[in-house]
């Protein structure tokens, strides 16, 4: 096994070439972006993101890996780790507890390897750093060794966070590294949607994170306010040698007693998938970011959900839904920084992003989606003192409806160590209905083809199919105090 894997590993050509792609999901990107003074972007270093989709007669293994420092330990990883679980070490014999720790050897064992081969690299830089004289020099052989110094050290720079979904006897395990994310939305029996976090990032604001690192004996306080860890703000990746090797000459992790940034991923499930309609998010750390620095971090969860259901409603395959998401991720970052309002400090550039998009259960026939048609779906608008659920009946031609964004936690499964608490959509100022149609293409809930809704007759007005009676009359009540306003509020 260990001789087939690195014979795999050591060949030119990809062996993951010859694995079957998912037909189940759909990956989306776009890469690092700088808005100039003129709103015009510009890319300021190659995409370093990776991801891989795969199924094999006993599971399917998606990945997402957000690279920095340049994109070798992501492609490292994809690569490496597909052979750590692909090549028999799964079988649907295995129980959760033996799926949970061929997982986390597969993780040890990837991130060995990558330090294998830089080996060599890093011994010649040790060398040639004590070749180098005291003071300023600048004979011809000074300079050689400071320019291959300088290669050494982009060739062995650089880390990369990782998010991996595994479906394995349909149940779903997730295993994290990092400040990427993980979203499971679940339609229910009554038609609304539940959007569960699987797991939390890995960073200052993980009180677990904090918990362990102030175990091996970091100054907590002096961390806080430094905020960022050899310029991340992970404090778990994969590779990074200075932060895993030289950890005692980084000022703020010094007093450490053992190494501090760990590769050793947090893994839950296996959550059973039995009778789940919805679909499985893996996003990147630049994704998560922009959507935040767009719209503030509050509703990030909810706001994607919804794009995600939007987009699943109107296009023809799933690589087209997580590219139009993404696009309107992009979109609404760039319009947030070039309004000059609130948000637009935030906004000055994006890091590569990327979302994988897995449906769970549904029907794919002839390239399209097709769920059960004519379904009702609720969503959940609120104002400041009143809920209103409204039903959004879509016409029998329609793909998917959903658009409804709550929280629950897994059904059947305890959490575990740092997963996040639910949270219910109640939004005061209804973002998560602003967000979804604000890519500009008004499409939320858009018709295709000679289907589409047509003005009535007379009237020039497209006849609704969301009754917002009651929204108005609940509004008109709660605001029309001391304003002199009608009960029976709404659109002339």
């Amino acid at each position: 096994m260990a001789a087939q894997r690195r014979s795999l590993m050591q060949s030119h050509q990809s062996w993951t070439d010859d694995l079957p792609l998912c037909q189940l999901c759909g990956v989306g990107s776009a890469p690092n972006c700088v808005y100039g003074p003129d709103g015009k972007g510009t890319q300021s270093h190659p995409n370093e993101d990776g991801h891989f989709r795969f199924s094999t007669e006993c599971c399917f293994l998606y990945g997402v890996f957000n690279g920095y420092d340049g994109s070798r330990v992501a492609s490292f990883v994809s690569q490496c780790l597909t052979a750590e679980l692909l090549l028999g070490q799964l079988s649907t014999g295995h129980t959760d507890a033996d799926v949970r720790r061929i997982l986390s050897q597969a993780f040890d064992v990837v991130e060995k390897s990558y330090f294998e081969t830089i080996d060599d690299a890093l011994a010649e830089k040790a060398n040639l750093q004590t070749q180098l004289p005291e003071g300023v020099c600048l004979s011809a052989q000074t300079q050689k060794i400071a320019e291959r110094l300088k290669a050494l050290e982009q060739e062995v720079s650089g880390g990369a966070t990782a998010i991996v979904a595994l479906i394995l006897n349909n149940k779903l395990y997730i295993a994290n590294v990092g400040t990427n994310r993980a979203l499971l939305c679940k339609t229910t029996s009554d038609g609304q949607n539940q959007v569960i976090q699987i797991g939390r990032a890995h960073t200052i604001d993980n009180d677990d994170e904090l918990s362990r690192l102030a175990q091996l004996g970091v100054d907590l306080v002096r961390l806080r306010q430094t905020g960022l860890i050899s310029g991340q703000s992970s404090t778990r990746r994969i590779g990074d040698y200075k932060v895993k090797f030289n950890y005692t000459d980084i000022d703020v992790l010094s007093a450490a007693t053992q190494k501090p940034i760990i590769s050793e991923p947090e893994i839950h499930g296996g959550q059973s998938l039995e009778g789940v309609t919805g679909f499985l998010l893996l996003m990147s750390e630049g994704l998560i970011k922009a959507l935040e620095s767009a719209h503030g971090p509050e509703q990030v969860n909810q706001e994607i959900v919804a794009m995600v259901a939007a987009e699943l409603a109107q296009q023809s395959s799933l690589e087209a839904a997580a590219q139009s998401v993404v696009e309107r991720v992009k979109r609404l970052h760039h319009d947030a920084y070039v309004s000059g309002r609130q948000r637009a400090p935030h906004c000055g550039r994006h890091e590569d992003m990327t979302l994988l998009i897995r449906v769970v259960n549904y029907t794919l026939a002839d390239g399209s989606l097709t769920p059960t048609q004519g379904e009702t779906q609720r969503v959940i608008y609120s104002t400041s003192k009143t809920s209103v659920m409204l039903s959004l009946v879509m016409p029998a031609q329609g793909t998917l409806t959903n658009g409804s964004n709550t929280a629950s936690t897994l059904e059947g499964d305890t959490p575990t160590a740092g997963q996040s608490p639910t949270a219910t959509l109640q939004s005061t100022n209804t973002h998560t209905q602003s967000s979804s149609s604000s890519s500009g293409d008004g499409s939320l809930f858009r018709q295709r083809g000679s289907q589409a809704a047509q003005p009535r007759r007379g009237r020039g007005r497209v006849p609704p199919y969301v009754d917002f009676t009651q929204f108005y009359r609940l509004w008109g009540s709660d605001h029309s105090e001391g304003q002199g306003l009608s009960g029976d509020l709404g659109p002339q």
